[in-house]
């Protein structure tokens, strides 16, 4: 499909078809990854749920650094 890169703010973007976005399961407000590879540009869904619990993960980990520590040790 043929899109256009388009003036959004101080920004660019395009529109992805609607057919597309069902194809893939994606709506209004998902995350995607984009990446360059060999010259194309890709556009990947983000798993929300995994980047939800490696937040939460991070956030443990910083409050109780001191106590993995030492348990590490």
């Amino acid at each position: 499909m043929k899109t256009t890169i388009r003036k959004i703010g101080n920004s660019e973007g395009i529109i992805i078809p609607k057919e597309i976005l069902e194809r893939m399961g994606l709506r209004a407000g998902d995350n995607i990854d984009l990446s360059e590879e060999a010259g194309k540009l890709v556009l990947k869904p983000l798993d929300d749920d995994f980047n939800r619990q490696l937040e939460h993960a991070e956030r443990f980990m910083d409050r109780y650094k001191v106590g993995l520590k030492k348990l590490a040790e």
